[in-house]
Parts: structure tokens; sequence; C-alpha cells
């Protein structure tokens, strides 16, 4: 078995040596480093503590964790591995790749804790000997305790990643969990409140006194005349409204970005003008760099308010919808629409989600079709 070896430092340094093996001290700030050398590969890791005895006790931690992960690497291509060693070198390569989102990497984790958890003799089981008929009968039992078509069909997703670093190491042929069929997603069911009931709600919500109350009608209102995700408008500025071309700047979160990770401007459509001139007006917090949302969700706001005006429950993601389809309603074509909702497809899944409007407006458009000759 390869082995952990100390790394030695050059004599002039601000880096220390301490009489103890892979601890190393940086000097200027007295913080205890492991410096350690896994299968040829330098590792150099703040212990995060000036406390000698903490930092033997992260070190000692760190060196196991660094001897599994190379031994369960080592499993994996000599063909010995264990399921729970496919799972190690995933998480490994999840972590390594530069292009995944932590909130992509936390919902992986939710994937292989269900597994695990609706499986929980897999970790121990030889991968060579897995078949795609365990693999379907725990997918039979999964499917029955998985409501949602979408966690399902992730979720088995995930094994079959798992079980791929088989397959491109050499432990096996061919990937057992390629057989399991995916759940049919069933198109969400729009309820939307009507114009109406829109407004009905924004009176509701400020005729409150005590909790958010006119902080969560503006959102209620940014989020239902720019189509944003609720993350994405938690994120915009005063610098980001731009009043002179009429349009919005969503950049997304300071780390992620949006969800495709792209930069979009939307219409500041007039309502949405009226909403944030309303605002500025109030001259709280107009600087360049001030959040233009006081409040980043509001679901119990709203969801009281639907209740007490009888109105069906919507989310905040409703509101999205909300906005494409009051845009489609009023002549956007689909493809302009989904280009402001910052899809990527040329309309694909706007098309999807929004072809079938409210009866209301389909039972007005049916008017304008006729066979009759006109003069």
């Amino acid at each position: 078995m390869k082995r952990l070896e100390q790394a030695s430092l050059p004599s002039e340094s601000p880096w220390k040596n301490t009489s103890y093996a892979n601890l190393i001290r940086y000097e200027p700030s007295g913080t205890y480093f492991a410096r350690v050398r896994v299968g040829g590969k330098l590792i150099r890791q703040s212990l995060k503590t000036k406390v000698l005895t903490v930092a033997k006790l992260k070190l000692a931690d760190l060196e196991k964790k660094e001897r599994g992960k190379m031994e369960s690497s080592t499993r994996v291509t000599g063909g010995k591995a264990t399921v729970a060693d496919l799972v190690a070198e995933y998480r490994l390569a999840l972590r390594r790749d530069p292009e995944i989102k932590p909130r992509t990497l936390t919902y992986r984790e939710e994937c292989i804790a269900r597994i695990l958890k609706s499986w929980p003799e897999l970790p121990a089981m030889d991968v060579r000997k897995l078949t795609e008929k365990q693999c379907e009968e725990w997918a039979g039992r999964f499917k029955d305790t998985c409501k949602a078509a979408s966690t399902f069909n992730n979720t088995t997703g995930t094994l079959r990643l798992i079980l791929k670093i088989a397959v491109k190491n050499g432990a096996r042929y061919t990937n057992p969990a390629l057989g399991i069929g995916r759940k049919p997603v069933r198109p969400k069911q729009l309820t939307l409140p009507s114009q109406e009931q829109f407004y009905e709600l924004l009176m509701e919500v400020r005729r409150v006194p005590f909790g958010p109350g006119l902080a969560a009608a503006e959102l209620i209102e940014f989020l239902a005349y720019s189509g944003l995700r609720k993350g994405e408008a938690a994120n915009v500025t005063w610098q980001d409204c731009d009043f002179e071309r009429g349009q919005i700047v969503v950049r997304g979160d300071i780390e992620d970005g949006t969800k495709n990770g792209d930069v979009r401007r939307v219409p500041m459509i007039p309502d949405m003008r009226q909403l944030l001139t309303r605002l500025k007006a109030k001259g709280t917090t107009t600087q360049p760099t001030d959040l233009v949302m006081r409040v980043h969700e509001c679901q119990g706001t709203i969801t009281r308010a639907c209740k007490e005006k009888n109105i069906p429950r919507f989310t905040h993601h409703d509101l999205r919808h909300l906005f494409a389809t009051r845009c489609i309603e009023s002549g956007v074509d689909i493809p302009t629409v989904s280009r402001w909702l910052g899809h990527k497809d040329g309309g694909a899944l706007a098309m999807k989600t929004y072809a079938h409007l409210r009866d209301k407006h389909s039972v007005e458009m049916a008017k304008s079709v006729t066979f009759t000759l006109t003069s």
C-alpha cells in the first residue's frame, strides 16, 4: 500500500517544521498547516488553529481521510471495490469539478443519502457482484416511497453515475443500473391568481400592520413584474436597474451566478418602473450597491393572505409563471418570453409549460377564429 510521506521545506521560508511529522506552522500568523504527500501529490491544507494540541488532532483526522481516499481509489482500479469505495470516488470527483455549483453539490449529496437510506446493504456490496436485477428491485421499492418523479429520476441517475466509475476504471464491464427506467414527469398544473385576485392579495398583505408588511408586498410585485427567481431577485442592486434603457440586469448569486451561469437583462415593464420609482422615492436604501429588495422571501405572508382572501395558494416560483403567462397573454411571443426568463432552449420549455393558458384567454382568442367569408 502506498504510504503518506512527509514533505520537506526549504530552509529559508515563513513555513517552519514542527517536531511532529506532516505538521508545519506559518510563522507570520502562527497557524498550523498539514503538509503531506499522498501518492506523489503534495497536499498543504490549513488546520485553522494556532493551538498545537488541536492541530495534532485535526492532522490525524486529515491523514485518515486522505489515506481512505487513496485506498478506495486503489481498490476501484484493482477491481476489488465495494460500492462505498465508488461513492467516495464520486464525492471526490464532484468536489474537484470547478463547474459544479454548491447547490448542485448539495443536491447530489441528498441523492446519495436517499440511495443509502433506501438500500442500506448497498455500501458493503462488491461492485463486481452487483446485478441488474438487484438494481431494478431497489428501484421498484424506492419508486413506491418516492412520490416526486423528478426526485426518483435524479436519485436513480446519481446511482448510475456512481456505478459508472466502476466501468470507467475497469472494475466491471457494464453498468447494472442502466436498465432502471425513468418515472414520467407530469407537467405541473398551474393554478395562478387572476388579475383581480393578485391585487386583492397585495391589498391584504399591505393591510396587516405586523410582520414584513410592505416589504413582502414589494417582493411579491417585484417577482411578478420581472419573472425572476427568488434567489435572483434577492441579489438585484440599484445599479442593476437601468432606467434609461428600461432594463434590469440579472446577475444572480455572488458565488453561483444565475441558474444557467449567464448574466441577462429583463425589460422593465411599466408596472415594474412604477414600483421601482415608488421605492426610490422613499430614499431609504438607494445607493448603487444597495439591494433593491428589503426581504428575500415571504411564503408565509403569501399563504396567510391567500387563505384570508380564499385564493388558491401559490409560491414564489408561481409568480415567475404568472409573469410569463401575463406576457404571453399580452401578445409577447414565447421565444422572447423564454429569453427574459433565462432559458437557453429557444423556447421549448416555455412552450411546454405555457402552451395551455387559462380558459378565459383561450376563449377570447377563439373569437378571432372564423371560416366565414368576409366582403
